[in-house]
């Protein structure tokens, strides 16, 4: 029986600091008898959340949805569209509201149902190849499917195949420079120029063909990227990013001022138009279809130019996908990574910078004398910044360094523009007055923002070694640099 006066467990030190302890790891950290604060079910959250974006989007949109204003005699017509802004406001809460109970405050994601799940010994499944293999057969016979399920929109649909390969070899051809080797160029569109403007010069003071001309086109284009690199190679991120803007620049001013030779804002006409074997695609004797018995169709040219940028962008994507492996690749991997620790391994970085360069823009040069035996004019106006804005896009919005990300992101950006042009069917929603043309730009932008939210890294976020010691595993992107030059 303890006696009256003893120190007992819960009086001493040692005794009162454990029961304290105790209390406070019961309350989770809060003082004793404090409850804890009341928080929203899932439910009501996600209401509230919902809510706050459609006011917002209420207030952002109120000028641009509910009202319109129209040119009519002696000032403006004005008309309000209640219903359409109300639509948009419907719009925003019910998706911010599925994103908020499905997504953000949900214990299992919706997002974790695409995950993969590796199993113990079991070999994971090469995707990105599978997904490659059937894009290169979807695009191999592509004209053909086209003629046989859509004849009437034929020639169109081609022509935008056309025009999305052309993009996907200029992301390739910068995927070097920003993917590979880490340097943010926001110039591109300069060597895209140049190869235009070499192959239309060449051809029309020389008399020399297409076949002939590009190669030249891709080499004087690869000669800039050097000239380039020389004055940057100190340079890193936003300095190097402000240079090669400026260089774009330089080279638009001075094709738009030099009339004499670049015909200044006129631009050049009559570029020849590439021939098959000497076969040119007109009618009458000596013609394509006249050698081979077949009937005339303006078609046939379009589908020639269609497999001749597709034979460019394989090319592009073999030559890129065996430098990787070579020593130079990884040099430029290593470039991207850190600079200091290449120069530190004794890796010459002004070599490595200026095969960047150079690489990037032959291919380049080879895309942009394609664009002028497409066109056939050519004019300063063609290779503005927002070119180049366009191609930095496509490569950051598929992920920097993949090849297969540039092409879905081509797809998407590209074809995407121009598929919102012809959506009549959202007139249903939002009346027979809607016109998409208007709102395209809007739409397209509010994708890009939700993808970029949803992937930051980029479409393909994952990366694959070009060197592997004894276990091929896979590079998370966060673990990448993002072609900052460091």
């Amino acid at each position: 029986m303890a006696t009256p006066g003893a120190p007992t467990s819960s009086n001493r030190p040692e005794g009162a600091e454990l029961e304290s302890e105790a209390r406070r790891d019961a309350v989770r950290g809060e003082p004793p008898f404090a409850n804890a604060p009341a928080t929203d079910s899932r439910l009501v959250a996600s209401l509230k959340e919902a809510g706050i974006t459609a006011a917002i989007i209420a207030g952002l949109t109120l000028f641009f949805f509910a009202f319109r204003t129209d040119i009519a005699v002696g000032g403006l017509d004005l008309t309000t569209r209640p219903d359409l802004w109300l639509v948009w406001i419907g719009i925003a809460f019910v998706g911010r509201f599925l994103l908020s109970y499905f997504v953000f405050r949900a214990e299992r994601p919706v997002t974790g149902w695409f995950k993969r799940t590796k199993r113990a010994g079991a070999r994971p499944v090469p995707l990105g190849k599978v997904v490659g293999v059937i894009l290169l057969i979807v695009a191999l016979v592509l004209p053909f499917l086209l003629d046989t399920f859509l004849p009437s929109q034929n020639r169109y649909l081609i022509d935008l195949a056309i025009l999305i390969l052309t993009y996907v070899m200029l992301g390739w051809g910068l995927n070097i420079v920003v993917g590979l080797a880490g340097l943010l160029d926001l110039g591109y569109v300069a060597f895209y120029a140049v190869g235009a403007y070499s192959f239309a010069l060449l051809a029309q003071n020389f008399d020399l063909g297409f076949w002939v001309c590009l190669p030249m086109a891709g080499l004087f284009a690869a000669l800039w990227g050097v000239m380039l690199g020389f004055p940057v190679l100190r340079l890193r991120g936003d300095y190097l990013a402000i240079v090669t803007l400026a260089f774009g620049e330089i080279i638009r001013v001075v094709l738009l001022n030099w009339s004499d030779f670049t015909g200044g804002p006129n631009g050049i006409l009559g570029i020849p138009k590439p021939t098959f074997f000497g076969l040119e695609f007109n009618r009458g004797e000596g013609s394509f279809s006249d050698f081979f018995g077949l009937e005339y169709s303006t078609v046939q040219r379009f589908v020639f130019l269609y497999y001749i940028i597709l034979a460019l962008a394989l090319l592009t994507n073999f030559v890129t996908m065996r430098m990787r492996k070579l020593p130079v690749g990884r040099a430029w991997e290593a470039l991207r990574e850190d600079e200091i620790a290449c120069r530190s391994l004794g890796i010459n970085t002004v070599n490595v910078k200026l095969t960047a360069f150079a690489t990037g823009a032959m291919f380049g040069g080879f895309a942009g004398s394609f664009f002028a035996t497409r066109q056939g004019f050519i004019s300063p106006e063609s290779f503005t910044f927002i070119e180049s804005a366009i191609i930095l896009a496509i490569v950051v919005l598929g992920g920097l360094g993949s090849q297969l990300g540039v092409v879905i992101a081509s797809v998407v950006m590209i074809g995407g523009i121009e598929l919102l042009r012809n959506l009549t069917a959202l007139q249903a929603v939002f009346g027979a007055g809607f016109d998409p043309t208007e709102y395209r730009m809007l739409i397209f932008g509010l994708a890009m923002v939700a993808i970029m939210v949803w992937k930051p890294r980029g479409l393909i976020s994952t990366r694959s070694p070009s060197i592997v010691y004894k276990e091929k595993k896979t590079i998370s992107a966060d673990m990448v640099a993002q072609g900052e030059g460091h």
